[in-house]
């Protein structure tokens, strides 16, 4: 335990706070000693901002951006002005900021919070355009072949859904600001990159040889982010990915004229390849000729038609305002640079690769002991090698290593790589091992902290000793998944697919259709009623998904319990018949289905149009969106369904032993707090919207209470199961 609370941060965070209180307190002061520039320069970058917005950006962006499918609204009378200023403030911010860091750069170099790098103003000159140039590179490619694409797939998405897609000003330009922002911030991969494994903070290895990782998170982020149709997250990935090629290449060219500049003979490469080069102009010159001669243009215009999109590329001739003939010139001129430039930066990188395994197999000054080449190292050498350069390594690449040095026939280095790995291996094994017993002997502020605020939820004091259990508990609980994990995320995955895929190939606007039919005709006559609109381009495509993931979880729940249930009987959690899970989970899945029936049948419809009613009746035009109108459709259908599933769940516990009457009595305030939880996590909105879900739970519990205070008697009758925790 520590002596004091003290310990609680370490030193080393205490010096990191410090260091940012005084860059902070450093840029404060710079600020205010050269204020009238920093105040100059947001203003300048504000007033511009906003006068650009208003007179270009915004009706350049109606022009090129918005289907014909779409309009723009604006919800408040302030909505447009304001929009326009808070692009002001951005731009106002983004003038500011690099003139309140040249201005301190000075004293923060003196005070050694930024390292004084000798570095000319030319060349960060040369960094600034070449970032420049990557932005606006990477805007570009998102306005004027991204954007189209996407808007077109989210609004045909929409209207085929029935849903009437009149986009919010603020949400519509925000989305794109932020899009297009993030695509330029993208494009600033190849310099981070570089600078990085330049530096050494994440070496140049670590990029290459988790590149996989790299792709894989690519095209999860696109998941997230675009659409779900495969050709839009290709727009998305491919170009990222390429763009994580080119990086690697730039981070493999400085890291190397870092650690060898004198191994480096490119035009020694050159000379011995200037014939493939100049092949490589001849056929990039013929194939852009092919492409403008033989309509390239036209057959990408017609798969882009073939997709479904509006988009069409201008052809050579029409961008550049020439004849065919001159075009296609021109056309195999841009390829032809385009296939030199891709040589040249290939016999640079075999020149680059020669000096790193020259490099390596010397082991330079400059060369990092985790970078040398055991392939070029006979077994004394191996033998002689640093620790670092087996500390990197994995299990299989020593394998690797070994594997190749015996099919060289050379036994003796394969046993020395094998050697030196286990070795070096189970020193860093020891040392983790000692790192861990002394980590475990500092006192654990959380779970003491823990302790203390549990107390308020229980009649005897926690311990912090309690709070580990419990910690304990969970994992032991979790980790008894990991065998099934496979079932449970397979099964989640399916129905969340299938879901998805239902509502996004016509089913969500059938169910609208179906309702709106049962509504009354007095209450939707035609003209007057637009069901319902999407304010944000994703709103409707991200309300499918969330609608998939809830269904989902709900129907895969009772799957995850009877596979944790030998974990929570052998801590002593649940006691009861395994096989009682079956039929809760049959009960869970005819509550849902009966309550959903009874709600969507008589309660939305009549709620729904009580509430349509009073607004026509005040003449007004009703333009709900979809987010409200359909999670209140859903809360009158399938949430109804829901919370008769909660007595159900408690009677079903309670007569197969598993939780009996008297723990759900005695411990109604855990479940009643986490279905306050829950409220607050699905609702973030307000207080009101927490409230409006959490308290029917809530009744509903205290109804089930009341069943089993009947079923057993007032508690004399049946108590077979064993409370929670005793």
């Amino acid at each position: 335990m520590s002596d004091s609370g003290s310990d609680i941060v370490d030193p080393g965070t205490a010096r990191a706070i410090n260091s940012g209180r005084e860059t902070i307190g450093v840029l404060l002061g710079s600020a205010q000693r050269r204020l009238q520039h920093v105040f100059i320069a947001f203003v300048v970058g504000l007033l511009g901002g906003i006068f650009l917005m208003r007179l270009y950006v915004w009706p350049q962006l109606r022009e090129d951006l918005l289907v014909e499918s779409a309009s723009v609204i604006a919800q408040t009378p302030f909505d447009v002005i304001l929009m326009q200023v808070k692009i002001g403030l951005f731009a106002g911010g983004a003038a500011a900021i690099p003139v309140l860091l040249y201005h301190a750069r000075e004293p923060l170099q003196e005070r050694d919070i930024i390292p004084d790098v000798n570095v000319s103003t030319l060349q960060i000159l040369g960094l600034a355009a070449m970032s420049a140039v990557l932005a606006v590179v990477g805007i570009a490619y998102a306005y004027f072949l991204f954007f189209p694409l996407m808007f077109d797939f989210l609004a045909g998405n929409a209207t085929g859904a029935g849903l009437a897609p009149k986009y919010s000003i603020v949400k519509w330009t925000e989305f794109i600001f932020f899009l297009a922002l993030s695509f330029s911030l993208a494009a600033q991969l190849p310099l981070l990159m570089s600078a990085l494994s330049y530096s050494g903070i994440v070496p140049y290895e670590t990029f290459r040889d988790k590149w996989k990782y790299a792709v894989v998170g690519i095209f999860a982020f696109g998941a997230f982010f675009s659409p779900p149709d495969p050709f839009t997250q290709i727009l998305w990935a491919a170009p990222l990915i390429l763009l994580y090629g080119l990086s690697l290449y730039l981070a493999k060219v400085v890291v190397t004229m870092k650690r060898g500049r004198e191994h480096v003979d490119v035009s020694g490469v050159f000379r011995e390849r200037w014939n493939r080069v100049l092949g490589a102009g001849v056929l990039g010159f013929a194939a852009g000729y092919a492409v403008g001669d033989f309509g390239g243009v036209a057959a990408f215009n017609d798969a882009l038609d073939f997709i479904g999109s509006s988009v069409n590329v201008p052809t050579a001739a029409e961008a550049f305002g020439v004849d065919p003939a001159t075009s296609y010139l021109i056309l195999g001129g841009i390829f032809a640079a385009l296939a030199l430039l891709a040589a040249l930066l290939y016999y640079v990188y075999v020149a680059i690769e020669r000096a790193a395994q020259t490099v390596a197999a010397r082991g330079g000054p400059g060369a990092s002991p985790a970078d040398i080449d055991l392939g070029i190292l006979d077994a004394p050498g191996v033998r002689a090698a640093p620790p670092e350069t087996f500390a990197q390594m994995s299990e299989g690449e020593a394998l690797a290593e070994a594997q190749d040095a015996m099919e060289d026939g050379d036994d003796e280095k394969a046993q020395a790589i094998l050697n030196r790995y286990d070795q070096v291996q189970e020193r860093l094994e020891a040392e983790a091992e000692a790192a861990a017993e002394g980590e475990g002997e500092d006192s654990n502020p959380v779970q003491s902290t823990a302790a203390g605020m549990v107390d308020a939820f229980t009649e005897e004091e926690t311990t912090e000793d309690d709070i580990g259990g419990y910690y304990y508990d969970i994992r032991f609980i979790f980790d008894s998944l990991r065998s099934r994990a496979f079932r449970i995320v397979g099964s989640f995955m399916a129905l969340l697919v299938g879901i998805f895929g239902w509502l996004y190939y016509g089913g969500f606007g059938d169910l609208r259709d179906d309702f709106i039919a049962r509504i009354p005709q007095d209450v939707q006559p035609a003209g007057t009623v637009d069901w319902p609109i999407t304010l944000h381009p994703v709103e409707a495509l991200v309300f499918q998904v969330k609608i998939s993931t809830v269904l989902a979880a709900i129907c895969v729940l009772p799957l995850m319990v009877y596979y944790v249930w030998p974990a929570l009987a052998d801590r002593g959690w649940v006691t009861g018949d395994r096989r009682t899970i079956a039929v809760w989970g049959g009960g869970i899945v005819g509550g849902l289905l009966a309550g959903s029936y009874v709600g969507y049948t008589f309660v939305a419809p009549e709620v729904i149009s009580y509430l349509v009613y009073d607004a026509l009746r005040a003449e007004m035009m009703i333009s709900y969106t979809v987010s409200n109108f359909a999670w209140t459709v859903f809360l009158l259908t399938a949430g109804i369904g829901l919370l008769a599933d909660i007595p159900v769940t408690m009677v079903l516990f309670h007569l197969g032993g598993i939780v009996s009457y008297d723990t759900m009595r005695r411990r109604w305030r855990v479940p009643v707090i986490s279905m306050f939880a829950f409220g607050a996590l699905v609702t973030p909105d307000s207080l009101y919207t927490m409230l409006l879900i959490a308290l029917p739970m809530v009744a509903m519990y205290f109804v089930g209470l009341a069943i089993l205070f009947l079923v057993t008697l007032g508690g004399r009758r049946g108590q077979s199961g064993t409370a929670v925790g005793e």
